[in-house]
């Protein structure tokens, strides 16, 4: 008999910015580090025999907790990836609730009626998922496996296996970061043991623990979507938020359900050849601070200066403002300069070293 452990890569940017990351490549937030520290020693002590993972980073990574201490290998199978989501890819849970509520809904309710242009379906998802299980299985009889995998890709294949259909997957549970499951395989036979088992992370440190949306009936919760802001209309928020128009900078408009939250502009020119995205302006409507929002416009930032290549991500804040500087260091940013009053906030947005990113066959 074959045990397979499956686990859900940990916290990353798409879970905290609210963005549809599908097979996007993103990387772990710092909480999602020490959500891997904490998975590495839920299995302290555990015989492993081999570890397998998407391909990836965000579930390459979190699979250091397992082959790392065991000194194996790490096999990377694209068939363990998350949805492809196609045209939602990198788009927020906001803009697709204000563009596509239908398919949204269908996403966590009725997957057999999901359909997005130049997406997977959840029958082809459900296919290779499953495939790839008898897979790993027939190349470990007897043995102890690990296999990290996403979340959607993960509730599909493991209600699959116990006997829902995609018109009843609605009905399962969602898996939080770093949520382990259990099947034993025996030839052609798949026991789901325990599903989705997140008891080594404390309440802190887990995902599900912050956010309300999987506690909804439709699972879906209100998340901002952004739209460009011309100099014209940035004059409209400027008193507000408490910034200068500038139309030599890009700019957002963040809203919530069609109310406006805040604003986030990028001085895209500043040190490009350093590797550094700067953000210029980082504000929010009075009525929307201490609300939770605000991540939501880094993510916007993290995504544009990666697609641009740059690997860092700066932001000046003054020296005074400790709500700013908290913000910042609660994000991950760390203190690089201070000067005339004003401290240099950077954050790495790069890949990790240990990520090559090369797919095996």
């Amino acid at each position: 008999m074959t045990k397979l452990y499956l686990i859900r890569h940990a916290e990353a940017e798409g879970n905290l910015y609210r963005i549809a990351h599908g097979q996007y490549n993103s990387i772990l937030t710092d909480r999602g580090m020490e959500q891997v520290e904490a998975l590495r020693r839920r299995f302290e002590g555990e015989h492993i025999d081999a570890v397998y993972s998407s391909d990836l980073c965000r579930t390459c990574t979190t699979a250091t907790a397992l082959y790392v201490p065991r000194n194996l290998p790490l096999h990377k199978r694209r068939d363990l990836r998350e949805y492809h989501m196609g045209v939602w890819e990198q788009m927020t849970w906001g803009e697709i609730e204000r563009t596509d509520m239908e398919q949204l809904t269908n996403f966590t309710r009725r997957l057999d009626l999901w359909r997005v242009a130049g997406a997977e379906t959840a029958a082809q998802v459900r296919d290779r998922m499953v495939a790839a299980v008898r897979d790993i299985a027939r190349e470990n009889p007897d043995r102890t496996v690990a296999a990290f995998s996403h979340g959607a890709a993960l509730r599909t294949l493991l209600g699959t296996l116990q006997g829902y259909t995609l018109e009843e997957m609605g009905q399962t549970p969602h898996g939080d970061n770093t949520a382990v499951s259990l099947l034993e395989i025996e030839g052609d036979d798949i026991r789901v043991v325990y599903r989705d088992d997140n008891s080594h992370i404390r309440e802190n440190l887990s995902t599900f623990a912050q956010q309300k949306w999987w506690k909804r009936p439709n699972a879906i919760e209100p998340g901002l979507a952004f739209d460009p802001l011309a100099e014209k209309d940035q004059e409209i928020y400027a008193g507000d938020c408490g910034f200068t128009p500038d139309g030599g900078k890009e700019a957002l408009l963040a809203s919530l359900e069609g109310e406006p939250v805040g604003v986030i502009r990028l001085d895209i020119d500043r040190d490009a050849a350093l590797g550094l995205g700067w953000i210029e302006t980082y504000a929010m409507l009075p009525k929307w601070r201490h609300q939770g929002y605000g991540v939501q416009l880094l993510g916007q930032a993290v995504q544009r200066y990666r697609s641009l290549g740059r690997d860092k991500l700066r932001c000046a804040v003054a020296e005074d403002d400790q709500e700013g500087c908290r913000f910042a260091q609660r994000y991950g940013f760390r203190a690089v300069e201070e000067k005339d009053g004003t401290v240099i906030y950077e954050k790495y947005i790069g890949y990790p070293e240990t990520y090559t990113g090369e797919l095996e066959a």
